[in-house]
C-alpha cells in the first residue's frame, strides 16, 4: 500500500511538471500581452519596462522564476486585479469552489446510488423506466439550462432562496444541485449497470441456494461487487465538480476560482492562468490518489500493481 501511494505520488508530481510545460507553451504562444490592452493604453516603452520587470521578455528565466515559487506556492501577482497576488485570489476562491463541488457530489452520491440500486432491483418496472429518463435527461442537459432553470423557478417566481451571491446557507442548495444533476445521473447508470451484471453472476444464485433473503444478498454481496466503477468515478468526478464548476458558478455569482480562471484567460493574466491550472491539476491528482487507495483497501488484488 504504501509502495502503491510513493508510486503514485512521484507519477502526480511528474504529471504537475508537464502539465505546467504545455500550459506555459501555451501561455507563451498566445498573441498579446496583459499590459498592452486597449484599455490601459500604455507607451511601448512602458510595456517594455513592466516585461522586463516580471521577466516576461525572457521566457526561459519566467518559467523557472515562477516554477521556484509555485514551489513556494508563491504564484507571483497578478496582472489583472490590482494590489492582488495570484496566492491570495486562489486561497479566497479555492474554499469556495471546493465547498460547492463537494456538497455537489455528496448530493450526487446520497441520490444517485440508490436510485440505481433500485432501479436494478426492479427492472422494466416503472421506477426503472422513470429512473432511466432521469438518468437521460440528467446527462443531457448542460449546466448552465439546469441552472437557470432552477434559478428561475425558485429565485425568480416562487422567491424561497436567493437569486445569486455567496455568504450564507440559502446560497448553496441551488448551484450545489444544479451542479451535482449530471454527476448523479451518471453515478446512478454506472450502480445500475453494475448491479445488473452481479446480479447475474454465480455467486449470486449460490448465496440464493444457500438460504440467504433477497435483501441480504443484494445488500451484502451484490452491492460492493457493483460499487467498485462507481468508486472508481468518484476521484475524477469529484475534482471535476470541484474546479469545473465556472459555468455554475457564472449562473449563481459564486465567487469560486473558475471565475478567477476564466477572467484570466480572457485578460491574458499569465500567472492567474498557470497558477490555476496547476491548482486544479493537483486537486485532480490528489482525488486520484484518494480513490486508488480506497480502491486498493476494498480491493487488495489492485495495491500491487498500478491500474
Amino acid at each position: 500500500m504504501i509502495q502503491m501511494i510513493s508510486r503514485r505520488l512521484l507519477m502526480g508530481v511528474l504529471t504537475l511538471f508537464c502539465v505546467y510545460a504545455v500550459t506555459f507553451l501555451m501561455v507563451i504562444v498566445i498573441p498579446g500581452n496583459p499590459f498592452a490592452s486597449a484599455e490601459r493604453n500604455m507607451p511601448p516603452e512602458v510595456v517594455r519596462a513592466l516585461e522586463a520587470r516580471y521577466d516576461m521578455d525572457d521566457n526561459g528565466a519566467y518559467f523557472f522564476q515562477f516554477l521556484a515559487g509555485a514551489a513556494r506556492l508563491d504564484f507571483g501577482p497578478s496582472f489583472q486585479y490590482k494590489d492582488w497576488t495570484c496566492s491570495q485570489i486562489i486561497a479566497q476562491s479555492l474554499p469556495v469552489s471546493l465547498t460547492l463541488g463537494l456538497l455537489a457530489m455528496l448530493i450526487a452520491v446520497t441520490v444517485g446510488v440508490p436510485l440505481g440500486v433500485i432501479s436494478a432491483v426492479r427492472r422494466d418496472g416503472w421506477f426503472d423506466l422513470t429512473a432511466l429518463g432521469f438518468v437521460l435527461i440528467g446527462i443531457s442537459l448542460p449546466t448552465f439550462v439546469t441552472g437557470t432553470m432552477l434559478l428561475t423557478v425558485f429565485a425568480v417566481y416562487l422567491k424561497t432562496v436567493p437569486i445569486g451571491g455567496w455568504g450564507t446557507l440559502s446560497h448553496l442548495p441551488l448551484p450545489a444541485l444544479a451542479l451535482s444533476l449530471p454527476f448523479m445521473a451518471y453515478i446512478a447508470r454506472l450502480t445500475r449497470v453494475g448491479m445488473l451484471d452481479a446480479l447475474g453472476c454465480d455467486f449470486v444464485r449460490t448465496a440464493m441456494a444457500k438460504g440467504l433473503s433477497r435483501r441480504v444478498v443484494v445488500f451484502r454481496h451484490v452491492f460492493k461487487v457493483a460499487f467498485l466503477p462507481v468508486l472508481s468515478y468518484l476521484g475524477p468526478a469529484t475534482a471535476q465538480a470541484m474546479t469545473g464548476s465556472f459555468v455554475v458558478e457564472k449562473v449563481f455569482s459564486v465567487p469560486g476560482i473558475g471565475q478567477h480562471f476564466v477572467d484570466s484567460a480572457l485578460n491574458l493574466d499569465r500567472g492567474l492562468i498557470m497558477s490555476t491550472v496547476l491548482v486544479y491539476a493537483t486537486v485532480v491528482i490528489l482525488f486520484n490518489i484518494a480513490v486508488d487507495t480506497l480502491y486498493a483497501a476494498v480491493d487488495p488484488r489492485v495495491s500491487g500493481s498500478p491500474r
